[in-house]
């Protein structure tokens, strides 16, 4: 490497950049995900020199019911693939699977599926990931499988969550839809609680959004479109926000539900793309 390479790679971002020399710089954005994936997008804002507001309208949690479960992974052996939405998915299925005492051996004749970098966690606990979707989303799974000859004739398993409070967003469902068009016998299970967050504990977040103190509003999911949206009273209280969607499926049903979406990421595999789409947009607007 060149001197001259070496101090422009000096120079790029990293954390003993001046705040000031950020595109997020002095912003404040509003994460909605849930606690265990909010961390990781408001990572990724700080590293852009961004204010993450936290204010998961979501949680997801242990089943309280295990009977589906359980069922599904004493007889693993009869499906030909797994097909994993979600990386709390993944987490809750292999727990499950520890606490029965179900050795990871198992799994190892069926296909293991994940999105994007949802496949490092998968690998983590399985050993080995036999699909990662070009385009990280259902569709993309889809796409994936109706190249496979004889895929009709295989049994899919889907961990799915189950959605308590709210009303479903349709991913799973036209997921399931999407497989069963192809002939594939599919088998969806609850693995883990999808819920909504009670409003009262966000007063002083509310009141900053109102206030027009925060800057954009962040959504990894419908869900948490839909969460978010039953704990303002009108448009009018997030007027003032920039709406940021994790890919087109949120941002098409963050539009459904009424939301103007002024930033969608392209690169949806990761959170860093989404950071990065969010800060492309104040570097446009600044230029």
């Amino acid at each position: 490497m060149s001197d001259k390479q070496m101090h422009t790679k000096s120079r790029e971002i990293n954390l003993l950049t001046p705040s000031r020399n950020l595109p997020l710089y002095g912003k404040r954005i509003l994460v909605t995900a849930p606690r265990n994936y909010a961390y990781r997008l408001s990572e990724q804002i700080i590293k852009k020199g961004g204010l993450p507001i936290l204010m998961p309208t979501i949680e997801t949690c242990y089943l309280s019911n295990y009977t589906q479960l359980d069922t599904a992974l004493t007889h693993i052996n009869e499906f030909d693939w797994i097909l994993f939405t979600s990386r709390n998915g993944i987490t809750a299925f292999f727990y499950r699977m520890n606490d029965l005492n179900i050795p990871i051996s198992v799994v190892q004749k069926c296909h293991l599926c994940a999105l994007g970098k949802d496949a490092e966690s998968l690998l983590s606990f399985s050993g080995k990931v036999d699909l990662i979707p070009t385009e990280s989303s259902p569709a993309g799974i889809v796409a994936e499988l109706a190249k496979i000859p004889q895929i009709h004739e295989k049994k899919v398993l889907i961990p799915a969550p189950e959605v308590v409070g709210l009303p479903e967003p349709d991913v799973v469902p036209n997921l399931i839809t999407d497989l069963q068009k192809l002939g594939i016998e599919v088998t969806r299970v609850p693995t883990y609680i999808t819920q909504g967050l009670d409003k009262s504990i966000y007063n002083i977040e509310l009141n900053l959004m109102r206030e027009g103190i925060i800057d954009v509003i962040a959504f990894s999911s419908t869900a948490e479109v839909e969460s978010f949206l039953t704990m303002v009273n009108s448009q009018s209280d997030y007027e003032h926000c920039v709406v940021a969607c994790f890919g087109p499926y949120t941002t098409a049903n963050a539009q459904k539900l009424g939301m103007t979406v002024s930033i969608v990421s392209e690169d949806y595999s990761s959170f860093e793309g989404f950071a990065e789409a969010i800060a492309a947009f104040f570097t446009l607007s600044s230029d």
